[in-house]
């Protein structure tokens, strides 16, 4: 009897290939639908990450250069000039967006009275905050895609080991046997679902906290810019007002 036992655990030891291809293949269709669902959402997190690390790491180049050539002490026209016919990105459509409204709000002149000096400001401010708004917007798609897998996949994972285990007592329920060579591949199916779950959580969770973070720190930059470009108009306007103040006294 003993020897019927050790052989019978020889011969499934031999048939179950315990690597991850053979886990896979030989895994229940419930385990395969799992596994697929980790390495699809796992793949698309990684296009996700290395494309947004790509676009914020061009806009902070971009961002650094048009900053140089703003503070360079050349005219905003000529910047202005300059920036439509560049290629856009974030920074130079917040400028661009305060630009088009500053130019119609002085289309007939330099407002004379402070009512109206004050709300162009605010125009101005507000065609820039929109820009922000619609830009940060933009450059957020797909984070939502990373929190979900990092805060599901776990318990996806989690099913599928309760899955496995499951099939495991199945297989001994069934052979009355309750031998390693029955227990271990359920158990193996298991893990093997639970491990692939963190595969895709981990770098999904990792990556969610370093893009936001990025991101948060980019949509600071346009927001003190736009407190610069606003500072800047503003001394404008000023310095307009002490002039016509000075010529009404001569």
């Amino acid at each position: 009897m003993t020897v019927e036992v050790v052989a019978e655990s020889l011969a499934g030891t031999a048939v179950h290939d315990f690597s991850a291809i053979g886990l896979f293949l030989e895994a229940d269709l419930v385990v395969k639908f799992v596994t697929l669902l980790f390495l699809g959402c796992s793949f698309w997190c990684w296009t996700i990450i290395v494309h947004k690390r790509g676009i914020l790491s061009r806009l902070n180049h971009r961002a650094n250069r048009f900053e140089d050539s703003f503070w360079s002490g050349e005219s905003l026209d000529k910047i202005y000039a300059r920036v439509k016919k560049s290629k856009e990105d974030p920074m130079l459509r917040t400028f661009s967006a305060g630009m088009d409204e500053w130019k119609a709000g002085v289309v007939g002149g330099v407002p004379s009275s402070k009512t109206m000096q004050a709300s162009l400001r605010q125009r101005v401010e507000r065609s820039m905050n929109v820009a922000i708004g619609r830009e940060m917007n933009q450059l957020e798609r797909g984070m939502t895609f990373l929190a979900s897998v990092a805060s599901t996949a776990p318990f996806i994972g989690l099913f599928g080991t309760v899955w496995g285990i499951m099939n495991s007592f199945t297989a001994i329920a069934s052979s009355n046997n309750t031998s390693l060579a029955v227990v271990a591949p359920g158990i193996a199916e298991a893990l093997f679902a639970t491990a692939i779950g963190l595969v895709a959580a981990i770098p999904a969770s990792i990556a969610f906290n370093v893009l936001s973070s990025s991101l948060n720190r980019y949509a600071d930059r346009l927001e003190a810019f736009t407190d610069e470009f606003s500072a800047i108009l503003s001394r404008h306007l000023d310095s307009h007002e002490v002039g016509m103040q000075g010529n009404k006294k001569k």
